[in-house]
């Protein structure tokens, strides 16, 4: 077995994993463990932009306010000031990086051409055209590799944490290290480090439809909550408004920022419809936007609604959405001449591992960042482009928290390791448990648990997601473990902490809408699951 020792441990490769990487990078030698390509994460995929209030007639308030109305009164104020503050900074670092924002002309008057959003009440959202989470992912890997401190583990998949407390010392708990699967030979190594930071993004691929990349499985608060991490707010699951609605498109997101430019939601006859749900018409939040079409669709019996963005002509939508146009095009849609068909998607975790605005988590030596965790910054709802901001802003207060109380690296790498053992687990001749239990797990959760519930759908699913995890784990013992075993693991505990989060909330605030308690209760409070429900089990 093999056993590696660094100073950090970096779970993740989008923006919040490699701007942590970047910054502890200075201070010794780190891990960045990935389970696929190390560009291959939601990052990649992201097309809007960063929010982030670059001005003189917005204003970090403006800001602030904005955030807190889409998170529907369970925003902690105070973090979502000092994230919204700490953007200007997020973003001069990524251009000194080397990444470049589109700016407008000369004739324009200059300056960066920001966006605007659903819930935004001014264009503040720094974009590349409609590639921006591509760009990042681009200029952090390109700057990544020119620092030898940083070594990237792909095609790795972490399958447990690994605290004092499992391995039965007697100290304080702390999260020492991670056992990891390296895909390509089927080999199990120990990576041993003081300090683990979690940087896995969201889990869409939870649910049967959604705009997340295949890697999306949320495996991050799966291992934060097998090691015993609190898990906060995970019945907020933000369903995008607008997928691609094609039978080959699979996961193709259309940007918000194409109805921040104009783009009306209309019916099949053309007609526009969201002035009938909320007066801020197509640029509402993307709850209140996911509900209507939800609605729109049941009423009239159509399997999508349809974007129109006809009006701003062929020159212009080529010029901003040059990938949106190509890829529609593909599909053989003319944007320019003909209305997209859409449809929402799960997209957006706003729960998380329950962590503070610089990363720490209850376990010492256990930190995240980004989709994996839950600042405050979201509350009941995300406002449209601050995940990007989130994950840079965290993983830069992060790396300023560990330079100030740096760990000694010698203490923790005394502590013994066990092998990993086996127990006579034998390789699989029934892939198609797998693949079944996948697409049940998912088709349930679609079916119980989607844009709006009810007490007696959400029992449904925990009884249907308890039985397929008793499964899961009996096949998880018997058969050498594998990264589609493990990622079915992770779907599948997740999936019982969103549906055990959405009984406990009896009220229907932002992106938990239910038909039992569709009123708001008058004062908001988090759902925070703190026992790991006898799960943290990990077979050495």
């Amino acid at each position: 077995m093999q056993f590696y020792n660094f100073d950090y441990v970096v779970i993740g490769s989008g923006i919040a994993g490699l701007l942590s990487a970047l910054r502890l990078c200075k201070l010794g030698r780190v891990a960045v463990v990935t389970k696929k390509e190390r560009y291959e994460c939601s990052t990649n995929y992201a097309q809007g932009g960063i929010a982030c209030v670059m001005t003189s007639d917005d204003s970090i308030q403006r800001h602030v306010e904005d955030t807190l109305d889409a998170g529907a009164g369970l925003c902690d104020e105070a973090v979502v000031r000092d994230i919204v503050t700490g953007g200007p900074a997020a973003i001069e670092e990524l251009v000194r990086l080397g990444l470049k924002f589109a700016e407008r002309s000369a004739e324009e008057g200059g300056g960066y051409d920001l966006g605007r959003e659903g819930g935004h009440s001014k264009r503040r959202i720094l974009h590349t055209g409609d590639i921006t989470g591509r760009e990042i992912e681009r200029v952090l890997l390109e700057r990544i590799a020119q620092e030898p401190a940083v070594v990237m583990m792909e095609h790795c998949m972490v399958i447990d944490l690994i605290t004092t407390s499992w391995l039965g010392l007697d100290h304080e708990n702390r999260c020492v290290g991670a056992y990891v699967l390296m895909q390509r030979t089927g080999q199990i190594a120990a990576v041993r480090a003081p300090v683990v930071v979690l940087a896995t993004g969201g889990g869409g691929k939870t649910y049967l439809y959604t705009s997340n990349p295949d890697v999306a499985t949320a495996d991050g608060v799966a291992l934060a909550w097998r090691a015993g991490a609190p898990i906060a707010n995970m019945e907020f699951i933000q369903f995008h408004p607008t997928c691609l609605y094609h039978p080959a498109a699979k996961s193709f997101l259309v940007s918000e920022a194409i109805r921040g430019e104009g783009a009306e939601l209309v019916n099949r006859d053309g007609e526009s419809f969201m002035e009938r749900y909320d007066p801020r018409g197509s640029l509402a939040p993307r709850d209140i936007v996911a509900r209507a079409i939800d609605s729109e669709m049941k009423a009239t019996g159509q399997p999508c609604v349809y974007l129109d963005i006809r009006h701003k002509g062929r020159t212009f939508l080529d010029s901003r959405f040059p990938n949106i146009s190509s890829v529609c095009r593909q599909f053989g849609i003319d944007i320019a001449e003909q209305l997209i068909p859409v449809v929402p998607a799960a997209h957006y975790f706003c729960g998380g591992v329950k962590a503070e605005f610089d990363g720490r988590t209850a376990i010492p030596g256990f930190y995240a960042v980004g989709e994996a965790s839950c600042t405050g910054l979201h509350g009941a709802n995300r406002l449209a482009s601050n995940s990007l901001l989130e994950g840079a802003v965290c993983a830069m207060r992060m790396a300023a928290h560990l330079e100030q109380s740096r760990v000694d690296p010698q203490a923790y790498r005394r502590i013994r390791l066990p092998d990993w053992t086996y127990d006579g687990a034998v390789p699989s001749d029934e892939g198609v448990v797998v693949e079944h239990n996948w697409n049940e797990v998912r088709q349930c959760m679609w079916d119980y648990v989607g844009i709006v519930r009810t007490n007696r759908r959400l029992d449904r699913a925990y009884r249907r997601i308890r039985n397929l995890r008793y499964e899961i784990r009996e096949y998880y013992h018997d058969y050498l473990v594998t990264g589609d075993v493990l990622e079915l693991r992770n779907i599948a505990a997740v999936a019982e902490l969103i549906i055990r989060s959405a009984q406990l909330r009896h009220e229907s605030r932002g992106l938990h809408y239910t038909l039992d308690y569709p009123e708001l209760l008058p004062a908001p409070v988090n759902t925070v699951i703190e026992d790991p429900a006898g799960e943290n089990i990990p077979r050495f």
